[in-house]
C-alpha cells in the first residue's frame, strides 16, 4: 500500500484499495470528529448494503472504467472505496472540511480517478459528464437533491442512480404505501424514473445509529409518451397546489388558477377557467390522492388541450 504517515494512513494509496475496509475508514474519521447530526452524519458500515447500492446503480449500464460517478456526502469514504474498486472515476461532494481532509489522507487522488469537491451538493457545480449517482443522503436535503437530480438528468441523462434514504421518505418517493403516500414528490419523480424500493437497512448498519430505518432506492430512467403533450412546470404546479389541501375535491381545488400560473408560458386566468370548465364532472369529484401519476398526466393533458 506504500509508506504510512504518522497517523498510520498510506501516503501512496493508488495500489492499496484492497488494504482498506469500511470499519477502518469510519474509525479513522470518528477519531477526528464527532458526527454532526445536523449534517446527517450517520456513516454506513454494512458492506452488503454498500455493494448492493453500487449494484443497483449499475443495473442498466454497468459502473466501470468508462463511468463517472457522482457521490453525495461521502463522509468516511465507505461508498467511495467500493466505487473506486470498479475502476470508475468518482467525484465526491462533501460539505464537512474534516471529512474532505480525511478522504485526501486515505485515498489521495486514486490515480487521478477521485476528485473530492468541498461544498454543499445543492450549490456546487456537478460535472456534466456524470453517468451515475450513488449516495447515502441526509434526510434534510433529500427532497432538494432529488429535484437537482431530475434537472441534471433532463439536461445530461443519467444511466443509473442509487440512493440510501430514510424508509418513510422512500415510500413517498415510490408512493408504495397506498393513497396516503401519494404526493408531489412521487408524482414529480414519476416523470423521469421508475422508483424501485430495495433492501430495508436497520439503524445498526450505521455509526452512529440513526433513530429510524433506511431504504435503498433505485431510480430507473424511463421515457413516458404520455407527458409529451404538456408543460412539466404546469404539472408540478397544479399537483403541488392540489396536495396542499389533499382532502378537498378537485372541483374546489381547480376552481381558482394556481398562484404562479402566469409564469408558465401561454397561461392566464381566462384560459384556465375555460380549460377547467371542459373537465368531466366525475373527474372533478375526485380528490388529489385518488389519481395515479398516469391519471394526473392525462388530466394535465386535458387541461392543456387548446
Amino acid at each position: 500500500m506504500g509508506e504510512s504517515n504518522a497517523d498510520g494512513v498510506a501516503e501512496s494509496n493508488t495500489d492499496g484499495l484492497d488494504d482498506l475496509d469500511v470499519r477502518l475508514l469510519v474509525d479513522l474519521l470518528r477519531d477526528r470528529i464527532s458526527p454532526d447530526r445536523s449534517l446527517g452524519q450517520h456513516f454506513l458500515l454494512d458492506e452488503e448494503v454498500i455493494s448492493r447500492a453500487v449494484e443497483l446503480a449499475s443495473r442498466d449500464v454497468p459502473i466501470d472504467s468508462d463511468s463517472h460517478v457522482l457521490e453525495i456526502g461521502p463522509g468516511p469514504g465507505s461508498l467511495t472505496l467500493e466505487l473506486l474498486r470498479t475502476g470508475a472515476r468518482v467525484s465526491a461532494v462533501e460539505v464537512d472540511s474534516e471529512a474532505v481532509a480525511h478522504l485526501g489522507r486515505v485515498f489521495g487522488e486514486a490515480d487521478g480517478r477521485l476528485a473530492v469537491i468541498e461544498g454543499d451538493a445543492l450549490q456546487v457545480e456537478w460535472p456534466v459528464d456524470v453517468t451515475h449517482i450513488v449516495a447515502n443522503l441526509p434526510y434534510q436535503i433529500s427532497s432538494p437533491i432529488l429535484e437537482r437530480i431530475q434537472t441534471h438528468h433532463a439536461q445530461y441523462h443519467l444511466n443509473g442512480t442509487a440512493l440510501l434514504v430514510q424508509d418513510e421518505f422512500a415510500e413517498r418517493m415510490a408512493m408504495s404505501a397506498g393513497h396516503a403516500s401519494r404526493g408531489p414528490l412521487g408524482h414529480s419523480l414519476w416523470l423521469d424514473f421508475e422508483v424501485e424500493l430495495d433492501s430495508r437497512v436497520p439503524p445498526h448498519s450505521f455509526s452512529p445509529a440513526p433513530r429510524v430505518h433506511s431504504r435503498l432506492t433505485n431510480l430507473v430512467p424511463v421515457k413516458r409518451e404520455s407527458i409529451e403533450a404538456f408543460d412539466r412546470r404546469l404539472f408540478r404546479m397544479i399537483i403541488a397546489e392540489c396536495f396542499a389541501n389533499r382532502r378537498r375535491k378537485l372541483r374546489t381545488l381547480l376552481k381558482r388558477p394556481p398562484k404562479r400560473l402566469s409564469r408558465v408560458s401561454g397561461w392566464h386566468r381566462a384560459r384556465w377557467t375555460e380549460a377547467i370548465s371542459r373537465l368531466p364532472a366525475e373527474t372533478l369529484d375526485l380528490r388529489p390522492e385518488n389519481l395515479s401519476s398516469e391519471e394526473w398526466a392525462n388530466l394535465i393533458s386535458q387541461i392543456s388541450r387548446d
